[in-house]
């Protein structure tokens, strides 16, 4: 590695990667190896206030004029010496074996004679670290050319001439430090931004080439505890910005378990809060809403695009219990509760609306945390948060489904997360796989005994009867069922009331053969096939360990919706003997 103004907290994190691995360290510098002897490096390490005085000292009898200024500089060239020492210290006395080499990593030609070395000696590269940089603030006009090629070159050419010096020596992990500034942006940090993202886009770009090579890229926020950043003004224009410094023991451990844990190429960002580098700089994120509103019929759950931009994309809508069937069909002890399926077409509808040439291949890793209710039937608000990442070629949208109510003498409101998913989008269209659907059984649960104990309307009253199938049950959708919603033509990106059919199939499986009801809290993963239509669909339960494997056939066999990992929590209060014992029935074996 090469820099200064990170030099304590690399070494901190050598010495870590040291203690997991007691392994063969290569440590790449720009200054010499240091002196184990030099009393300034032992100084440092135990009466730092000390060597102030002994610097002061040897400048003025040198003639020189002892400025704080001048103490300073001299004491961050020995900082950054006894950092180098002290992760070659850390290294050895793990039991690893360590190789200095004193290089610039602008030097091409040095640097591949050392990669070169590193090659011929090991054969292989585990894990290759770069984290070389140096940062010169100051504003894009007032900075000279070659002040601005020094920063950028350094964390650019540097890390081609890293790389280019390994040739094809196998390497199994790259990771780059870059920073804040290079995800975010920052004043007067153009060049090391610019930098710093560059290594990102590469290391990104990994998993486009087919690279075996995993690649992390590490967004760091400025250290607390070690390294120049605590000293000086620094720690105060942070606290300013609303800017978080990173505990040490917080930031230490993350490159070994990024290498060790991660199974994906990516960049990470390592931090607390962000502040200003987090912060809009337009309300709406700089996007036009309008642009959107055409999409926005796509679906009743997507009202008004609200912002686009550094926390993602953000939608609201204003649902009204005495207008929608869904939700006035939905009730649990009389008050109108959010669907769980509506809450994943909500997810699906809103990470969908800047994609249009994208098709919803699943939601996935669903948890529905709290029922999200409307109280004396009032209509709310429902915001839907989405934050946009990728997986290889799909984009993947991280979704928060939140609720705001002001209660009774509070003067903010309680905010709460109701449901989280995420949905994957992808250049194709699901086609879950199919079945024969199976026929019913002699004995089933029929529709007047399922909702003597479901709570739903008639809009949410979707089965028609329930039977075993041996190993699980069976559902079959009912007959002029009324409309979902209101208008009945208001669009759907998903089938909400094919997963419902699922749902309440299982419910009735577990009355059937427990005596409990239960509600809906997981699902690893739905997928739904476009333009599926309810009419003769059935609904195939499966429990396994992990939950319900479910599959929705229509009549032909096709497959309509497939569930994996639907999992369910039962209510506290049992039911009562007179309304659960129609479904045992419908469970319960003689000979």
């Amino acid at each position: 590695y090469d820099g200064m103004e990170t030099a304590a907290f690399k070494a901190a994190i050598t010495a870590d990667l040291a203690r997991a691995s007691g392994g063969t360290f290569h440590l790449l510098d720009l200054i010499p190896e240091p002196d184990r002897d030099d009393p300034d490096l032992a100084a440092f390490a135990t009466d730092k206030d000390g060597l102030k005085r002994t610097i002061f000292e040897r400048l003025k009898a040198s003639g020189e004029r002892a400025t704080p200024a001048l103490v300073e500089k001299q004491l961050a060239a020995i900082e950054r010496s006894q950092a180098a020492l002290a992760a070659i210290q850390a290294v050895e006395a793990a039991g690893g074996t360590v190789h200095y080499h004193s290089v610039n990593l602008l030097d091409g030609p040095a640097v591949g004679k050392a990669m070169r070395a590193v090659a011929e000696m090991d054969g292989k590269v585990d894990v290759l670290l770069h984290a070389g940089g140096l940062e010169i603030s100051r504003q894009l006009p007032d900075k000279e050319r070659n002040e601005f090629d020094l920063v950028f070159d350094v964390k650019a050419d540097g890390w081609f001439n890293l790389l280019s010096g390994l040739d094809d020596t196998p390497i199994h992990s790259t990771v780059v430090f870059s920073s804040v500034a290079g995800r975010f942006g920052n004043n007067g940090q153009t060049d090391y931004s610019a930098a710093n993202d560059l290594l990102c886009k590469f290391t990104a770009n990994q998993r486009r080439t087919g690279s075996e090579t995993l690649g992390v890229a590490l967004d760091w926020t400025a250290w607390g505890d070690i390294g120049m950043a605590t000293r000086g003004s620094i720690p105060t224009i942070m606290a300013a910005a609303g800017i978080d410094m990173l505990p040490a023991a917080a930031g230490i451990p993350i490159v070994r378990r990024e290498v060790t844990g991660r199974a994906t190429t990516g960049e990470q960002v390592v931090g607390l809060r962000l502040g200003i580098l987090n912060a809009e700089f337009d309300e709406t994120g700089g996007l036009d809403p309008s642009t959107l509103a055409e999409r926005v019929d796509r679906s009743v759950m997507t009202g008004q695009v609200e912002s686009f931009g550094v926390g993602g994309l953000v939608v609201t809508t204003w649902l009204d219990p005495t207008e929608q069937p869904f939700l006035y069909d939905h009730r649990i002890d009389g008050t109108p509760v959010l669907p769980g399926v509506m809450g994943v077409e909500a997810m699906a509808a809103a990470a969908s609306l800047p994609f249009p040439d994208l098709h919803v291949a699943a939601v996935e890793d669903i948890d529905f945390l709290a029922p999200f209710k409307f109280y004396r039937d009032e209509a709310r608000t429902v915001r839907i948060e989405v934050s946009f990442s990728t997986d290889n070629d799909d984009v993947i949208g991280s979704c928060l489904i939140i609720g705001e109510r002001l209660l009774a003498g509070q003067t903010e409101p309680q905010v709460t997360v109701h449901h989280t998913g995420r949905v994957r989008l992808a250049g194709r269209a699901p086609e879950p796989d199919g079945g024969k659907p199976p026929g019913p059984a002699e004995t089933a649960a029929e529709q007047e005994a399922i909702y003597s104990v479901y709570f739903h309307g008639p809009a949410y009253q979707v089965l028609e009867r329930v039977w075993a199938t041996g190993d699980g049950a069976a559902g079959s959708f009912a007959s002029d069922v009324p409309a979902n919603s209101h208008p009945a033509e208001a669009g759907l990106v998903t089938s909400p009331r094919l997963a419902e059919l699922a749902f309440q199939t299982a419910g009735v499986w577990e009355i059937g053969t427990t005596g409990a009801m239960a509600l809906p809290t997981h699902i690893d993963r739905v997928e739904y096939r476009s333009e599926s239509k309810e009419e003769g669909a059935t609904a195939v339960v499966t429990p396994s360990e992990d939950g319900f494997e479910t599959v929705i056939v229509d009549a032909k066999g096709r497959g309509l919706v497939r569930m994996t990992g639907y999992r369910t929590v039962r209510m506290p209060t049992p039911l009562d003997d007179a309304l659960a014992s129609p479904l045992e029935a419908a469970f319960t074996t003689t000979d």
